[in-house]
């Protein structure tokens, strides 16, 4: 059973099947697959796979039994582009979470609102970048009016997201007690301070993370009428011709954020300034007549690209890895202006 049909049957669960779709046999083999994809050269997967029967099995029992409890994570930092802290679970866990999405996203997600751009199918990145260029044509009238743009970040989402409240939030989805205890264990599984945050490594956060913000889009879509709204996980966009009105309105966001979901802008990167300017969005920097990338993006790629350069030489990554690397940076550069910084990827590309 594929994504698809598991959508269609959860329209006519009860509480109980809810939670018996989530641990049966056929969903935790078929999310271990999901699971898998792409890792299969990790020690822990491999690890996993020896005794793949056994595991999914035992895990099945426990799960069944009420038993079943989340591990602890192990803890690491990546660069990208900034340095994130990561929390990885075991591939146990991981297995769980993939098992839950499976039958718990498209629940939530046809509630969501259509420029929610994150982690959804269909959307990404591109295509927010792509929205906000068609909105503000359209806003501006083809460039005959000045179009204000209102940017905000989150400060510190993923660690600020109150278990509570998220918890209370899912439950108005799904009434069975069993699942929800499932899903509070693997919410409560993690804490950056007491009762607040969901890790950056786990799958499910992309969902919670929709889930919490989704309430920030439907009161800007629905109660303060914001028209011109685009959001990509905890970055937001309003467009108006109206600066006097992006002021008025990010007022009553900050407020809604504070009260509704303990959560606070990020001061420093609040700006309203024209389109005509630049808007700084998702790596690049949108103008009206073209898009060029971001510096921290280029200086970004650049240093990257010169890492795997060095791993392919000295015989840490194979060929394969290295052209994957350019590959995705051809497929970012393919949506601005970037011809100078496509010269210095090629010649790797021809070295390579």
């Amino acid at each position: 059973m594929n994504n698809r049909d598991i959508a269609k049957s959860v329209g006519g669960l009860n509480s109980h099947d809810i939670f018996e779709k989530v641990i049966s046999l056929e969903n935790l083999f078929t999310a271990w697959n999901e699971f898998k994809r792409g890792k299969e050269k990790k020690l822990d997967v491999q690890k996993f796979a020896l005794n793949l029967e056994d595991n999914i099995f035992e895990l099945h029992k426990k799960l069944r039994a009420g038993t079943y409890q989340h591990s602890n994570y192990t803890s690491f930092y990546i660069c990208d582009p900034k340095l994130r802290y990561i929390n990885k679970a075991t591939v146990c866990d991981r297995v769980v979470h993939h098992a839950v999405m499976r039958v718990i996203e498209s629940m939530f997600d046809k509630t969501f609102i259509f420029d929610s751009y994150s982690s959804r199918k269909g959307k990404g990145t591109h295509r927010a970048v792509g929205k906000f260029r068609k909105l503000a044509w359209q806003l501006s009238h083809n460039d005959t009016k000045v179009v204000w743009v209102l940017k905000c970040d989150i400060k510190k989402f993923f660690d600020s997201v109150d278990h509570r409240i998220l918890l209370a939030l899912i439950k108005k989805k799904i009434d069975s007690t069993k699942a929800m205890d499932l899903i509070e264990d693997i919410i409560c599984s993690f804490q950056k301070t007491k009762s607040k945050g969901i890790p950056l490594g786990n799958v499910t956060s992309q969902l919670f993370s929709n889930i919490y913000l989704n309430e920030l889009d439907q009161f800007v879509k629905h109660e303060l009428k914001a028209e011109y709204y685009i959001r990509y996980a905890d970055d937001f966009v309003i467009l108006s011709r109206d600066k006097k009105y992006l002021q008025d309105i990010l007022v009553h966001i900050d407020k809604f954020l504070s009260a509704r979901l303990k959560l606070k802008l990020h001061e420093r990167k609040i700006s309203i300034r024209r389109w005509s300017a630049g808007t700084d969005f998702l790596g690049y920097v949108i103008f009206p007549h073209h898009t060029i990338l971001r510096t921290k993006t280029k200086k970004r790629i650049f240093k990257k690209v010169t890492r795997k350069h060095k791993e392919l030489q000295c015989g840490e990554i194979g060929k394969e890895n290295f052209e994957q690397t350019l590959q995705s940076y051809f497929g970012v550069l393919s949506h601005c202006y970037s011809t100078s910084i496509r010269k210095i990827l090629e010649k790797h590309h021809r070295c390579f």
